[in-house]
């Protein structure tokens, strides 16, 4: 299914079992309260999905899991994350092999390029494959910054056509639109700008609280859309404490705990990062509880 770049994409998170071997049925699980949600594609192997830490055949079992849940209803993207450029173009034929819909693309992993290093990185990429692409740009975590004037270097790659924009300058979105029109499709990538960005014309959101909370993040969006400011705002200021669990180094321990809390995700991680323990554990917990508690009704 071809992706449009519009709507909710969760960026999947990847269960363990405590053996850390995957767990394909809480993956599963977890898949099908997105779709049952209504998301519009689901993304495998970001950073909430440990991608440093996988390795090629998991890789493949989980997009050919993602595939036979979706069944055609929403499209799967795979996330390239590589040191070199030659791996990440070797990744993405290999990713065609097993039927992905799409790539999500990071600048260089571990080595800080410049911008015609960075662009030259993007385009070698790009002309390997006719799969389209979503750059994802996110100066705060990777440390490149692949600002609005660099895409002008990508107008005349077609497949190249969508931006997961994470750098959390709001006006980014603005200045894509006015330099771009509808060229590029702009998706929110940070949960805690979602509204805002939503407001001021992104396509989507490539959202992290999904994976505990999809029919929240998913009627967000569906509000916004139609125009249902107060019901969003609402919305938006009881789901901001569990967002703001998206913006911390441990998002993936915090998000997983959120998950498992409600039944669809499991805590297990893999090293070297570890399980919440004592004081933490116990501040994130009260964040999830507090929210539970006062969990509103969807009257759609």
């Amino acid at each position: 299914m071809t992706p449009t770049w519009m709507g909710v994409y969760p960026a999947l998170l990847t269960p363990f079992r405590e053996d850390d071997t995957l767990d394909l049925p809480l993956f599963e699980k977890n898949l099908h309260a997105q779709l049952v949600a209504g998301v519009h594609g689901a993304i495998i192997g970001g950073s909430l999905g440990e991608a440093s830490t996988l390795r090629e055949d998991e890789k493949e079992e989980l997009v050919r899991v993602a595939k036979n849940v979706a069944g055609g209803r929403i499209p799967i993207i795979l996330n390239i994350a590589e040191s070199a450029t030659q791996p990440a173009i070797e990744q993405v034929k290999r990713a065609k092999l097993w039927g992905v819909d799409g790539l999500m693309l990071l600048p260089p992993m571990r080595y800080k390029s410049d911008d015609r290093e960075t662009i030259q990185y993007f385009r070698s990429i790009a002309q390997s494959t006719a799969l389209p692409i979503m750059i994802y740009n996110n100066p705060i975590d990777y440390k490149i910054d692949f600002r609005p004037d660099l895409f002008d270097s990508l107008l005349d790659l077609p497949n190249v056509q969508a931006l997961k924009e994470s750098s959390r300058d709001v006006t980014n979105l603005t200045r894509m639109i006015n330099r771009f029109g509808d060229r590029f499709k702009i998706l929110c990538g940070v949960d805690t700008l979602a509204m805002e960005e939503l407001c001021l014309g992104a396509h989507g959101w490539v959202a992290g609280l999904v994976d505990a909370f999809p029919r929240e993040t998913v009627q967000l969006y569906k509000w916004v859309q139609a125009g249902e400011l107060e019901k969003a705002r609402q919305l938006y200021r009881w789901f901001m404490p569990l967002l703001e669990l998206d913006i911390h180094p441990k998002l993936v321990q915090y998000i997983k705990l959120a998950a498992t809390y409600t039944g669809i995700g499991s805590e297990f991680v893999r090293a070297p990062r570890l399980m919440l323990e004592e004081a933490e554990r116990g501040s994130v917990e009260t964040i999830i509880e507090d929210a539970l508690k006062n969990r509103p009704t969807l009257n759609t």
